[in-house]
């Protein structure tokens, strides 16, 4: 690894395809001068962590559920796991943190200490001297269907005549869910007649170039500060 290639952990819940799309993308001209060094998941039987195994070279992967979490730490709080996570990225020395269909909200502990305001509790060297960005992939247009279930509530919109288009977008993560600022947004038009299934496909098509889109304006960014 030279020392100009940045460093990405990415978050996942489930199956990983937006995860697919950042390793295919790596050290090409859509994402060059990267490499994916840590996939964490919040779901053992989460098959993006089979995608990280399978990469060339294979991608260091992390597992930590919250309930499992909690149940081996009696005492322990939600906000105690959101900083857990947050030391397993840490510790990867990332340069940014991408949450890929990471399915649970984290807490603002988890940002704070990413960003540097808060030091991590541990003996460890996982200091952090300058403010690693996080960005999260949201299937709907800023204001609109924040949270879970968006495509379903974006469809069901439609059909009922509310909207003619939805979209996807990649936006910095705040405390308040789906709210930071948009880095990456694209409309996607519904057709009159298609399927939820037929949507939701074109969406994931859309999703995966803005994921690849965003991380690289980010890390650009990153470069020239």
């Amino acid at each position: 690894m030279s020392p100009t290639t940045k460093r990405i952990v990415v978050l996942i819940s489930g199956s990983g395809s937006n995860l697919q799309a950042l390793i295919d993308a790596l050290n090409t001209p859509a994402l060059p001068n990267a490499e994916i060094n840590l996939v964490v998941s919040n779901r053992k039987a989460a098959y993006g962590l089979t995608r990280a195994a399978q990469a060339s070279p294979p991608i260091p992967t992390a597992y930590l559920a919250l309930a499992t979490y909690l149940k081996q730490n009696p005492g322990k709080t939600r906000q105690d796991y959101d900083a857990e996570v947050a030391k397993i990225v840490l510790r990867a020395k990332p340069d940014i943190v991408i949450l890929a269909g990471w399915m649970h909200i984290l807490s603002e502990g988890f940002l704070e200490l990413l960003d540097g305001r808060k030091n991590v509790d541990s003996e460890e060297d996982i200091s952090v001297v300058k403010p690693i960005p996080v960005i999260n992939l949201h299937p709907a247009l800023p204001g609109q269907f924040d949270g879970a279930s968006a495509i379903e509530r974006a469809f069901e919109a439609f059909q009922k005549g509310e909207i003619t288009y939805s979209g996807a977008m990649v936006h910095r993560v705040v405390k308040d869910v789906d709210r930071g600022e948009p880095i990456v947004v694209r409309e996607v038009p519904f057709v009159k007649g298609e399927t939820i299934e037929e949507y939701e496909t074109k969406l994931h098509n859309v999703e995966h170039d803005i994921i690849v889109e965003a991380t690289r304006k980010i890390l650009g960014e990153s470069q020239s500060s």
